[in-house]
């Protein structure tokens, strides 16, 4: 299968780069032969060169990732496929926890050359390493190779700051919505569907609560974090979080909080967040009907399943909407990686970068149930033909605008911490919606300046 989907994918990228070429054959009528005649000595030519194969990749490269040798690791997948593909060079990898990776690039940068290329795992550290001067410039390669960045979908751009492109985009990882099948049918309800807005999705979750007490099935669930409530604000794409006014915020908590507390359809934020309730162990034990997550989800509930640790019969819908907004607008991250600027084999980094951002890389990815930035439909194909993906999964993960949930941007980190504890108020009911609202606007121009 691993095979399969390699040839699939890097057949796909191959098309596409030949697209542009002309496609006429060759004439299959000789001209006539010249009239055999010796030159004079002097005026003797040696026969055309035979074309030259590409010169071998050697070397060392020191790339840095996290948790590289947990089951499962993307990165680990896609540097065993360099280094099969180019058996001349040595990938030194330089595994952090995740925990600490954000502390330890750091150290690693400040002192110079220790890394060559390293994954960025936290977007609110983009734009301080790129605004330190440690993350090099790659539109030098991607002009001298003609690459075309329009293959990741307005990823790319993300990464270009000030005109440079300080990093591509390897994986993605954007928010859809799991749902348990057996809930639904027990309740007697359709499954949800592809174009399903969040007033609908309000509705739905009273249709299919079913049970009470410890039997109780929760037709919704909101993890913990801010963003499973502020990123349905930011999906139509016409705000940020560093925006200054978040009144945009408003019709998504106040649904929430009327599922909360009026309607009771989805568990209680101070519950979960007392009993440190993990997404993942409640949607895998069965208690809830439909839970918005990011689409790494998937993996681990295909692991799940097959380990025996769930029984859950799930599947994937397109993520709900705006009113305002057609379906296949979705919030989401991009995993970028980067050449160190300090590296003395920016080279050979470049072509690392290349082949884990391009077809062969997005197959490592998506044979692992990933999703590469590189998305296409052939890629998509690839990544829900994974054992374990469920049926229309294929359908449901069509993407026509991908949203960051957190723009490349000075001070984010900040203003995303404040708007974390900000969201803690709101769905403990400990201040006033309107008020913990302004609240918000003031302390980010504050941060901001």
């Amino acid at each position: 299968m691993k095979k399969i989907l390699s040839l699939v994918l890097a057949g796909a990228m191959c098309l596409g780069l030949l697209a542009g070429c002309t496609s006429g054959k060759p004439t299959e009528t000789n001209p006539p032969a010249p009239e055999k005649t010796d030159p004079p000595a002097s005026t003797q030519t040696d026969a055309p060169a035979a074309p030259t194969e590409p010169a071998e990749l050697t070397g060392t490269l020191k790339v840095s990732g996290w948790d590289m040798e947990v089951s499962g690791s993307l990165f680990k997948a896609v540097i065993d496929a360099f280094t099969d593909a180019n058996p001349g060079v040595t990938v030194e990898a330089i595994d952090i926890p995740s925990a600490d990776y954000g502390t330890k690039l750091s150290v690693m940068l400040n002192g110079g050359s220790e890394v060559d290329v390293f994954w960025v795992k936290d977007a609110d550290t983009i734009y301080p390493i790129a605004n330190r001067g440690q993350m090099a410039d790659m539109n030098q390669f991607v002009t001298r190779d003609g690459m075309d960045l329009g293959i990741y979908n307005g990823q790319a751009e993300d990464f270009n700051i000030d005109g440079k492109q300080i990093g591509m985009p390897f994986r993605t990882d954007y928010y859809t919505l799991f749902y348990n099948k057996d809930i639904f049918d027990a309740a007697g309800v359709d499954y949800p569907s592809n174009d399903m807005t969040w007033t609908e999705f309000e509705e739905l979750a009273k249709k299919v609560t079913i049970g009470d007490g410890v039997d109780k099935k929760y037709g919704a669930f909101f993890h913990t974090w801010q963003a499973c409530i502020q990123n349905w604000a930011v999906q139509d794409g016409q705000h940020t979080i560093m925006d200054t006014d978040y009144s945009f915020f408003k019709p998504y908590y106040e649904m929430a909080l009327r599922m909360q507390n009026d309607d009771k359809t989805c568990m209680d934020y101070g519950t979960v967040k007392t009993a440190n309730l993990h997404y993942s162990g409640v949607f895998a034990d069965g208690s809830v009907a439909m839970m918005p997550m990011g689409t790494w989800f998937a993996a681990t509930m295909i692991e799940k399943v097959k380990s025996g640790e769930s029984s859950v019969n799930w599947g994937i819908a397109t993520l709900p909407h705006p009113d305002n907004v057609e379906a296949g607008y979705v919030v989401g991250a991009t995993t970028p990686i980067c050449i160190n600027a300090a590296s003395p084999n920016q080279d050979l980094a470049w072509e690392f970068v290349k082949f884990v951002c391009g077809a062969e890389g997005a197959a490592a990815v998506a044979n692992l149930g990933g999703v590469p930035a590189l998305l296409d439909n052939d890629t998509l194909k690839a990544l829900t033909s994974v054992d374990g993906y469920p049926d229309g999964a294929l359908e449901a993960l069509q993407v026509k605008n991908m949203v960051r949930d957190r723009p490349v941007a000075d001070k984010v980190s900040e203003v995303n911490q404040m708007l974390g504890e900000q969201h803690s108020l709101i769905m403990l009911g400990e201040s006033d919606l309107d008020t913990v609202l302004a609240d918000m606007g003031e302390q980010s121009k504050s941060i901001q300046g």
